[in-house]
């Protein structure tokens, strides 16, 4: 009986430490078209401003 209750231990022990790992990852995320369209718009704007405040720079 001894014997039965160690390997029912064992066993348990056994089982209990190969417990599975989950792991979460995220993939990054591109927003280079985003940030580009943003910057041209915002230059556009301001070279716009610029040819109007000052006619004769080109």
């Amino acid at each position: 009986m001894t014997r039965t209750a160690i390997l029912a231990v064992s066993a348990a022990a056994l089982l209990s430490a190969c417990t599975p790992t989950i792991r979460v990852e995220v993939a990054p995320i591109n927003i280079y078209a985003k940030l580009d369209a943003d910057v041209r718009v915002r230059l556009d704007k301001e070279v716009q401003n610029a040819i109007q405040q000052n006619p004769d720079l080109f």
